[in-house]
């Protein structure tokens, strides 16, 4: 019973401990906030320009945002102003905000490139549009945006030590522009819109040609021209059966063992078989 009673002692202690922890967290969180509010009000710029700087340190990038948006104004022309606008591109990409960090970014080059920030946040720029840059199927214009970037940044500062880090972000988003080109040819391609996926694939095969799916693009491209031979008219088909055989040919050099080497041959003995039978005139 007595070890009951001291269990229960210990057990109202922990719980009276808590309350008061969670209390005194409670008050401090209310301090803060007054301190907070009492600082967006306030016009000493010194102590809101120090107190931005602490919140950032803290990871309270909202806070500090907030601030130094309040203030960027008040300091313009002053040493301060590189910082603030440093901060401030900087808190918008914590807060992944990033289209609005890569403008901020580049402002700060645009303003201040003679800054000891220039270097980083020419990166950053990059960097930001490589965070935001969407899936394979969705428009794909901030992913050149950031490989434009990126070569700016190399070209400036060849011997960066981010090069190798670089390239690799490049590459992976050469591979993305080159996924969403081949999904789009294959598209036309799938709906039997042959026309239309001989331009798609064959530029695929320019802008990309170190594309991981390029053996599919080219028997994509063959096989689209082999079916314009097929199906079009009569006077057209001696061209399209030649450029369809010349297409076959490129396949068969570069991928001589093929996974669509069987299906290739056969539509093109197909193509053989057909200008063969064609009669020429002297």
């Amino acid at each position: 019973m007595m070890q009951k009673k001291r269990l229960q002692g210990r057990l109202f202690n922990v719980g009276v401990m808590k309350k008061c922890i969670g209390f005194l967290l409670v008050i401090v969180l209310m301090a803060s906030c007054g301190e907070y509010q009492k600082l967006l009000k306030s016009n000493d710029y010194q102590l809101m320009y120090k107190k931005a700087i602490e919140y950032y340190n803290k990871g309270d990038y909202q806070r500090a945002l907030n601030l130094l948006d309040g203030i960027r104004t008040v300091f313009i022309g002053t040493s301060k102003a590189p910082n603030i606008a440093y901060y401030r591109a900087f808190c918008n990409y914590n807060l992944k905000d990033y289209a609005i960090a890569s403008d901020l970014f580049k402002q700060v080059i645009q303003t201040y490139p003679e800054s000891s920030f220039a270097e980083e946040c020419l990166f950053m720029m990059g960097f930001c549009d490589y965070k935001a840059s969407p899936k394979p199927r969705l428009d794909q214009a901030v992913t050149e945006k950031a490989i434009n970037e990126f070569q700016l940044y190399l070209n400036r500062y060849p011997l960066s030590g981010r090069k190798d880090k670089i390239n690799g972000y490049m590459d992976e988003m050469r591979d993305k522009l080159s996924y969403k080109a081949y999904l789009s040819a294959k598209n036309y391609y799938q709906r039997e819109y042959y026309k239309a996926a001989v331009i798609s694939l064959q530029n695929c095969l320019k802008d990309f040609p170190g594309s991981k799916y390029r053996e599919e693009i080219m028997y994509m491209l063959f096989v689209s021209k082999y079916q314009m031979a097929v199906n079009s008219v009569e006077e057209k088909k001696l061209e399209r059966y030649n450029n369809a055989r010349e297409e076959y040919y490129y396949f068969a050099d570069e991928y001589p063992d093929s996974r669509y080497a069987s299906d290739v041959k056969k539509k093109y003995d197909e193509i053989d078989a057909y200008l063969k039978n064609y009669k020429f005139e002297d």
